[in-house]
Protein backbone atom coordinates (compact mmCIF):
# COMPACT_ATOMS: atom_id res chain seq x y z
CA UNK A 1 0.00 0.00 0.00
CA UNK A 2 0.71 3.39 -0.85
CA UNK A 3 2.45 5.68 2.04
CA UNK A 4 0.44 8.27 1.70
CA UNK A 5 -2.63 6.46 2.28
CA UNK A 6 -1.43 4.67 5.37
CA UNK A 7 0.00 8.44 6.52
CA UNK A 8 -3.80 9.34 5.80
CA UNK A 9 -5.25 6.35 7.98
CA UNK A 10 -3.00 7.22 10.71
CA UNK A 11 -3.52 10.98 10.80
CA UNK A 12 -7.47 9.88 10.94
CA UNK A 13 -7.17 7.98 13.86
CA UNK A 14 -5.11 11.21 15.48
CA UNK A 15 -7.43 13.04 14.56
CA UNK A 16 -10.49 11.01 16.15
CA UNK A 17 -8.89 10.75 19.32
CA UNK A 18 -8.75 14.75 19.54
CA UNK A 19 -12.19 14.99 19.78
CA UNK A 20 -12.76 12.60 22.45
CA UNK A 21 -10.24 13.88 24.59
CA UNK A 22 -12.04 17.22 24.45
CA UNK A 23 -15.45 15.54 25.69
CA UNK A 24 -13.32 13.99 28.24
CA UNK A 25 -11.83 17.36 29.24
CA UNK A 26 -14.86 19.83 29.70
CA UNK A 27 -18.06 17.95 28.74
CA UNK A 28 -17.98 14.97 31.11
CA UNK A 29 -17.22 17.40 33.95
CA UNK A 30 -20.01 19.67 32.56
CA UNK A 31 -22.81 16.30 32.69
CA UNK A 32 -21.66 15.31 35.93
CA UNK A 33 -22.08 19.13 37.52
CA UNK A 34 -25.31 19.13 35.57
CA UNK A 35 -26.33 15.89 37.40
CA UNK A 36 -25.81 16.90 40.74
CA UNK A 37 -27.92 20.30 40.05
CA UNK A 38 -30.73 17.89 38.67
CA UNK A 39 -30.26 15.48 41.53
CA UNK A 40 -29.17 17.46 44.63
CA UNK A 41 -30.07 15.05 47.07
CA UNK A 42 -28.07 12.42 45.50
CA UNK A 43 -25.08 13.74 44.28
CA UNK A 44 -23.29 10.91 44.14
CA UNK A 45 -25.01 10.71 41.11
CA UNK A 46 -22.11 13.30 39.84
CA UNK A 47 -19.64 10.36 40.56
CA UNK A 48 -21.66 7.60 38.54
CA UNK A 49 -21.67 10.08 35.30
CA UNK A 50 -17.77 10.02 35.89
CA UNK A 51 -16.57 6.51 36.73
CA UNK A 52 -19.08 5.57 33.59
CA UNK A 53 -18.15 7.95 31.03
CA UNK A 54 -14.23 8.03 31.79
CA UNK A 55 -14.63 4.49 31.41
CA UNK A 56 -15.90 4.38 28.24
CA UNK A 57 -12.09 6.42 27.49
CA UNK A 58 -10.08 3.17 28.21
CA UNK A 59 -11.57 0.96 25.06
CA UNK A 60 -11.82 3.80 22.90
CA UNK A 61 -8.25 5.19 23.21
CA UNK A 62 -7.06 1.02 23.43
CA UNK A 63 -8.75 0.36 20.22
CA UNK A 64 -7.71 3.42 18.28
CA UNK A 65 -4.21 2.19 19.48
CA UNK A 66 -5.38 -1.02 18.18
CA UNK A 67 -5.56 0.19 15.15
CA UNK A 68 -3.15 2.49 15.10
CA UNK A 69 -0.37 -0.83 14.97
CA UNK A 70 -2.76 -2.65 12.24
CA UNK A 71 -1.88 0.78 10.27
CA UNK A 72 2.16 0.32 11.25
CA UNK A 73 1.32 -3.62 9.92
CA UNK A 74 -0.29 -2.41 6.91
CA UNK A 75 2.85 0.41 6.12
CA UNK A 76 5.72 -2.99 6.41
CA UNK A 77 3.56 -5.39 4.17
CA UNK A 78 2.30 -7.71 7.36
CA UNK A 79 -1.06 -6.97 6.71
CA UNK A 80 -1.91 -11.10 6.33
CA UNK A 81 0.05 -11.86 9.61
CA UNK A 82 -1.25 -13.31 12.88
CA UNK A 83 -0.22 -9.73 14.78
CA UNK A 84 -2.73 -8.29 12.44
CA UNK A 85 -5.67 -10.88 13.98
CA UNK A 86 -5.30 -9.80 17.01
CA UNK A 87 -5.30 -6.36 16.32
CA UNK A 88 -8.64 -6.69 14.98
CA UNK A 89 -9.40 -9.30 18.06
CA UNK A 90 -8.79 -6.29 20.55
CA UNK A 91 -10.86 -3.67 18.58
CA UNK A 92 -13.96 -5.85 18.09
CA UNK A 93 -13.16 -6.48 21.96
CA UNK A 94 -12.94 -2.97 22.63
CA UNK A 95 -16.23 -1.60 20.86
CA UNK A 96 -17.44 -4.34 22.67
CA UNK A 97 -17.01 -2.91 26.42
CA UNK A 98 -17.22 0.47 24.68
CA UNK A 99 -20.87 -0.33 24.22
CA UNK A 100 -21.27 -2.47 27.31
CA UNK A 101 -20.39 0.58 29.27
CA UNK A 102 -22.99 2.56 27.59
CA UNK A 103 -25.66 0.15 28.27
CA UNK A 104 -24.51 0.15 31.79
CA UNK A 105 -24.90 4.11 31.71
CA UNK A 106 -28.38 4.15 30.33
CA UNK A 107 -29.93 4.27 33.51
CA UNK A 108 -28.02 7.59 34.60
CA UNK A 109 -29.27 8.75 30.44
CA UNK A 110 -32.32 8.01 31.47
CA UNK A 111 -32.64 9.86 34.66
CA UNK A 112 -31.01 13.01 32.86
CA UNK A 113 -33.57 13.09 30.27
CA UNK A 114 -36.13 12.44 32.69
CA UNK A 115 -35.63 15.59 34.80
CA UNK A 116 -34.77 17.55 32.33
CA UNK A 117 -37.33 16.39 29.80
CA UNK A 118 -34.80 15.82 27.39
CA UNK A 119 -35.94 12.39 25.56
CA UNK A 120 -33.03 13.16 22.99
CA UNK A 121 -30.22 12.14 25.18
CA UNK A 122 -31.28 8.91 25.36
CA UNK A 123 -31.68 8.32 21.39
CA UNK A 124 -27.69 9.73 21.09
CA UNK A 125 -26.83 7.00 23.76
CA UNK A 126 -28.88 4.75 21.81
CA UNK A 127 -26.93 5.80 18.65
CA UNK A 128 -23.35 5.47 20.60
CA UNK A 129 -24.40 1.57 21.66
CA UNK A 130 -25.53 0.99 17.74
CA UNK A 131 -22.39 2.59 16.33
CA UNK A 132 -20.21 0.43 18.92
CA UNK A 133 -21.99 -2.80 17.68
CA UNK A 134 -21.52 -1.85 14.58
CA UNK A 135 -18.37 -1.69 14.35
CA UNK A 136 -17.60 -4.93 16.68
CA UNK A 137 -19.26 -6.78 13.79
CA UNK A 138 -17.05 -5.27 11.30
CA UNK A 139 -14.17 -6.33 13.10
CA UNK A 140 -15.45 -9.64 13.52
CA UNK A 141 -16.50 -9.72 10.01
CA UNK A 142 -12.43 -8.32 9.15
CA UNK A 143 -11.13 -10.93 11.48
CA UNK A 144 -12.48 -14.19 10.45
CA UNK A 145 -11.74 -13.55 6.76
CA UNK A 146 -8.04 -12.13 7.50
CA UNK A 147 -7.73 -15.53 9.96
CA UNK A 148 -9.48 -17.49 6.71
CA UNK A 149 -6.46 -15.18 3.86
CA UNK A 150 -3.96 -16.20 6.49
CA UNK A 151 -5.09 -20.32 6.24
CA UNK A 152 -4.97 -20.26 2.51
CA UNK A 153 -1.75 -18.06 2.20
CA UNK A 154 0.02 -20.86 4.67
CA UNK A 155 -1.67 -23.36 2.83
CA UNK A 156 -0.31 -22.48 -0.59
CA UNK A 157 2.89 -21.96 0.71
CA UNK A 158 2.82 -25.38 1.98
CA UNK A 159 2.41 -26.59 -1.49
CA UNK A 160 4.91 -24.59 -3.12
Amino acid sequence: MERGTTLFLKAAVVLIGIPFLALCVFVVPEIADFMAELYPDHTYLRYFVYVDLYATAIPFYWALYQSFKLIGFIDKNQAFSEFAVQCLKQVKNCAFAFGGLYVLGLPLFYLLAERDDAPGIILVGMVVIFAALVIAVFAAVLQKLLKEAIDIKSENDLTV
